[in-house]
């Protein structure tokens, strides 16, 4: 029976606002399953979308549309990213799906039933974006530890999971199996700021959100987010249904792949949830870090910051599937933060992939092409330095499969590359060109050629996993089966005087300096859309010819009356994306917390806007402005130079004071 082999990534909120950081975790996880696949064991990947929750029942209804019609296209969207970029998943799961909410109640059922789940009055300290809840220690200077919002202070009746009962289990099995979780600052992290400390036991139910899977045992109230979407896991499997195969087949994965930031709730709240459903655990957790994109613009404003293009569908339309695929497994070293600029891009690009591997494979196909009439050589007796070029390509299966056993996909790409390093150096060694002009050196001649369209089919054997469009056209030039597996390596299996075509470049070079420029315009158009859908729903203010805004119709006060205006406090504040203009504000009003757009970006940092007091028009339709939701408008006043300037009160007041 063959090897089973499962592995997941978390699943993901559909924010529709994609770039390249959101394909990090998949991408690695596709690489992974396709070499256990190519190694012939049986593989189950599983991906998909995390929908309930108060985040999407407050988005739907600032739209005046269901849930389901908001989450539906952008499922769609991020379905089509994946194909974009060759995930080869086996299952992508949404908790919406009728399968997955009939498993999570069961698993309910089973708590309630066996005591972990209780009934009680819950007060705590709750982060609307993260969908979680803290406990006052658990608190950094009063916001969420995770984002750095604010929380709310949330009372309602609530269910509870004794997640307390379950530490001492928790710290054994930390001790006893020190893999469970990697890399080990995970596991400190996770012993010392949260087992160490002491859990209390978890809130699994809310009364006051509707969005979600409803509790078979009552009615009223609804599971938590967190413990629906880890439920996934185990439901795409079957467990607990007349169908269970597959979960008795590859339960317990063998890896949870998940960004640092949710560690805590694979890491503790799922195995506790495991153990006491009486299932096993999964073989182990692994908490990758961060790609930040560009970080250096965390301390620049836009306009002094070189634009840098990470939106993935424009990635993929100017460089390829295999670009985008090789810069996210190569450059960031695993489990660490990295960072993505457009510049390191397009380097990797120009020296592994376009220098390196498209050099070496153009220049075989040229000379075989030229001198054997596209056919390959006859293999005749080694000579130096044929048997250190062979000796690292039959090392390199070796090599590389202790690597993805580590999950190191950048050290098993290093590896391959440095087999193509060797064979360039190998063509400078041998001079081909030199050989060619010798007729008593012909047999020679065929044998390096012949090792050089060997160690090219070995390569592109080993890159399947990684690249996936160019392994296969690397194959398919060499007439050889582009379904190829692991045992094809052995040297000396490519067939003499199979066809050998010329391809097109792999990956033409590129000028760095002109690229730039071309990603500033790209970047920068897309800016100007985003400001032109910005203003037309209604953003930004009307702009006469001379950039002063155009005095509007008179009113009487009963019109006036109407606009609800009140002071409210910038608690958090990022630039938007796609906009040179626009900031997303987190404001809090009293006890309500509200996402807010404002085109003052020019003349405010995020930085500058925490912590001001402003005045914010309340009760302003919301509408989307560039991907990010806009509940309000915080007021400036402007002057005759388009200046702008925040509307403050005089002196300190209370958030949600009202303003008239």
């Amino acid at each position: 029976m063959a090897k089973k082999y499962y592995i997941t990534t978390p699943i993901y909120y559909p924010s529709g606002n994609w770039h390249i950081g959101h394909c990090y975790t998949t991408v690695i996880c596709d690489a992974l399953a396709r070499f256990h696949r190519m190694k012939g064991e049986d593989v189950f990947f599983l991906t998909g979308t995390d929908e309930h929750g108060q985040k999407i029942e407050k988005e739907a209804k600032a739209r005046n549309i269901t849930p389901l019609a908001f989450i539906d296209p952008l499922v769609a969207e991020l379905k089509d990213m994946w194909r974009l970029l060759d995930i080869s998943y086996d299952r992508f799961i949404r908790t919406t799906d009728e399968d997955h909410i009939a498993c999570v109640q069961k698993i309910y059922q089973k708590l309630y039933e066996s005591g972990d789940i209780y009934k009680a009055e819950y007060m705590g300290h709750y982060c609307t974006p993260c969908e979680s809840f803290w406990t006052e220690t658990q608190l950094k200077n009063g916001r969420c530890p995770d984002c750095g919002r604010e929380v709310t202070v949330q009372k309602e009746e609530s269910y509870f999971f004794r997640l307390s009962k379950y530490a001492p289990r928790l710290l054994k099995l930390y001790e006893n199996d020190p893999e469970f979780l990697q890399p080990k600052s995970r596991v400190n992290e996770m012993v010392n700021n949260f087992l160490k400390a002491g859990l209390n036991d978890l809130c699994v139910s809310r009364t006051t959100v509707k969005w979600g899977v409803q509790l078979p045992f009552d009615q009223d109230h609804y599971a938590y987010v967190w413990i629906d979407a880890l439920s996934n896991y185990i439901s795409a499997l079957g467990y607990a249904s007349e169908n269970d195969a597959l979960y008795k087949k590859f339960w317990p994965a063998e890896l949870h792949l998940v960004g640092k930031e949710i560690v805590r709730f694979h890491a503790i709240v799922w195995p506790a949830i495991l153990m006491a459903l009486g299932e096993p655990l999964p073989k182990q957790v692994y908490g990758h870090g961060w790609l930040l994109i560009g970080g250096e613009k965390l301390s620049k404003s836009k306009e002094n910051a070189r634009p840098e293009l990470t939106e993935p569908y424009e990635l993929v339309k100017r460089y390829g599937t295999d670009a985008v695929r090789y810069y996210l497994l190569r450059e960031i070293p695993f489990g660490s933060d990295g960072e993505y600029t457009t510049e390191r891009f397009i380097g990797r690009i120009n020296a592994d992939l376009a220098n390196d591997l498209g050099n070496l494979v153009s220049r075989t196909q040229a000379m075989i092409a030229q001198n054997f009439g596209g056919k390959v050589p006859p293999r005749g007796e080694s000579e130096e330095p044929d048997g250190e070029l062979i000796a690292l390509c039959e090392a390199l299966y070796s090599k590389v499969d202790a690597d993805m056993g580590a999950l190191n996909a950048p050290a098993a790409l290093a590896d391959i590359f440095e087999v193509i390093s060797r064979a360039n150096k190998y063509i400078d060694e041998t001079m081909p060109w030199a050989l060619a002009k010798d007729p008593a050196k012909r047999a020679r001649l065929g044998t390096v050629l012949y090792n050089l369209a060997e160690t090219v089919r070995i390569v592109a054997v080993m890159l399947k996993p990684f690249l996936t469009k160019a392994s296969q056209a690397i194959l398919a030039s060499l007439s050889f089966d582009e379904n190829a597996g692991f045992d094809t390596l052995a040297f000396g299996t490519l067939r003499e005087g199979a066809a050998v075509e010329k391809t097109a470049p792999l990956f033409p070079r590129m000028d760095l300096k002109k690229e730039l420029a071309e990603v500033e315009k790209i970047v920068k158009k897309a800016r100007k859309e985003g400001e032109k859908l910005a203003k037309k729903e209604g953003s930004l203010p009307e702009q006469g010819a001379d950039g002063v805004p155009q005095t509007k119709p008179a009113i009487a006060i009963d019109d006036f009356a109407k606009i609800e205006l009140k002071v409210g406090e910038v608690i958090a504040c990022e630039r938007v994306k796609k906009s040179e203009k626009l900031l997303h504000e987190t404001v809090k009003i009293g006890e309500e917390v509200r996402s807010v757009v404002s085109g003052i970006a020019k003349f405010y940092t995020p930085e500058e806007m925490v912590g001001k007091k402003v005045v914010v028009v309340t009760n302003l339709k919301p509408a989307t402005l560039c991907g990010v939701l806009s509940e309000g408008m915080i007021l400036c006043a402007e002057d005759g130079a388009g200046n702008l300037s925040l509307v403050s009160p005089e002196r300190l007041v209370e958030s949600g004071a009202t303003v008239r």
